[in-house]
């Protein structure tokens, strides 16, 4: 697996120069490739589809050695730099078509880029070199200034570097980012599961394999930060725009927002590490979650508290990234812990009770599960229990060909304790139990 690292790096002034320099013809190059493509569709849109001609990385990279011809100046940059520039381009265009084709109709092509901010340098297996705490960066400026920078004394060891990105941020601090190889652990099943049901109020409401219940409550640091960050940025719209004053309150509110990024980010971090290091199962079963289709405004329905709840949930899902991030971190984490993270659809574990598998839908304020048949419980929780009980029927079917191939001895015992939802979800998913329902018998003991 590829790991990629940011390290803070502080270059001279005269670095910073070259470094502009050799940004500045990237960005050429980006928006010269982008004119064109845009030019040919242009040209092509309204042929048939199988007349049309389409502008093509491939082409665009074989142009490059004529350009540095006509234009000597662009040969100041490193040849796989400027690749890298229009593989970014051609990325950009694929991620636009995947998003389009999905439904995704708010989704815009690549655009210009402007001067104001540093276009990424991007140096694939070559044209740099790691020396001890050192790295140099290749290019053929006029000035001829050496491009070596010392970066972090606690960084880990980079074995296999595959590919370094020197870019600079808004606050006008500069990094590089170093994708290397990382070899993984061999994953072994141990007959041991772990399921999570990732939400806002709780980051992660798990049970394991035994029945034992554990949930991680969202700190939620925006809503401390939300009403701040709304006071300073109605101060600021009140000043003239690019003012001494607008600028103060625009400087303040960058701050503000960084810092809040900052701590969501880290109690993600802290929260996956640990379900990591401290579970012990070896297949941690998470839902398969669409977050950008939930975080998208949805119509007016008539009804004010459930408009309310829509846009709570918008700006719960769109300002913390607590649901599609924390489940990034959850996985690569456990990956390096020679663990696996499954994703499943966990479509109607929030409206079956575990229990009686009554179904019943329930709105976003309805945190406690109070069913007819006695079970109180939180709903979080009862979706980490009808998380864990899809996966282990889909696991009875052989869907998982990286389980071991006798049946779990855990699993069935998990089963048998929830047998009305089992047969709930075993109807809804078109599933069968791998023995006969006169076999299900037990109650729940959470």
């Amino acid at each position: 697996m590829q790991l990629t690292q940011k390290l803070r790096i502080h270059p001279t002034t005269e670095q910073e120069s070259v470094l502009w320099a050799l940004s500045e013809k990237c960005r050429l190059i980006y928006n010269f490739a982008l004119a064109e493509r845009i030019d040919t569709w242009e040209k092509n849109k309204e042929k048939p589809d199988e007349k049309r001609e389409f502008m093509t990385y491939i082409k665009q990279q074989n142009d490059l050695p004529a350009i540095k011809k006509l234009y000597p100046e662009y040969k100041w940059v490193y040849s796989k730099v400027l690749q890298g520039t229009l593989r970014k381009l051609d990325e950009a265009y694929k991620s636009f078509f995947v998003l389009w084709k999905n439904g995704a109709k708010e989704a815009r092509p690549p655009r210009f880029k402007g001067k104001a901010y540093f276009t990424t340098l991007r140096y694939n297996q070559s044209g740099f070199k790691m020396d001890g705490n050192t790295i140099t960066f290749s290019h053929k400026h006029p000035s001829k200034t050496k491009l070596a920078f010392r970066i972090s004394d606690n960084r880990p060891l980079f074995s296999k570097v595959k590919q370094v990105e020197l870019y600079r941020d808004r606050k006008e601090r500069w990094f590089v980012s170093i994708t290397c190889d990382v070899e993984a652990p061999r994953y072994i099943d141990n007959d041991l599961f772990q399921a999570f049901d990732l939400g806002i109020a709780n980051i992660a409401s798990g049970v394991n394999v035994h029945g034992e219940t554990l949930r991680f409550e969202n700190k939620r640091p925006d809503k401390y930060w939300k009403p701040r960050i709304e006071e300073v940025q109605s101060k600021r719209d009140h000043c003239k725009k690019y003012s001494r004053r607008w600028h103060r309150y625009n400087k303040k509110l960058g701050k503000m927002k960084s810092k809040l990024a900052k701590q969501m980010k880290d109690y993600q971090h802290w929260v996956s590490r640990w379900i990591i290091d401290h579970t012990k199962a070896n297949t941690i079963i998470i839902g398969n979650l669409n977050v950008k289709e939930m975080a998208r405004r949805k119509p007016d329905t008539g009804n004010p508290r459930k408009n309310k709840a829509n846009k709570t949930l918008d700006h719960s899902l769109q300002n913390t990234g607590s649901m599609g991030r924390f489940a990034t971190f959850l996985a690569y984490k456990a990956r390096l812990a020679g663990k696996r993270v499954v994703k499943i659809d966990e479509s109607l574990t929030t409206q079956v009770c575990c229990c009686c598998g009554r179904m019943k839908k329930r709105g976003l304020f309805e945190r406690i599960i109070d069913c007819n048949c006695g079970n109180r419980m939180d709903r979080d929780l009862n979706s980490a229990i009808n998380i864990m009980i899809v996966f282990l029927l889909k696991a009875e079917n052989g869907d998982y060909d990286f389980l071991l191939p006798n049946p779990s001895v855990n699993g069935e015992s998990f089963l048998d304790r929830f047998p009305k939802a089992v047969e709930r979800f075993a109807t809804i998913h078109g599933l069968a139990r791998g023995r006969s329902s006169d076999a299900l018998v037990g109650s729940p003991s959470l």
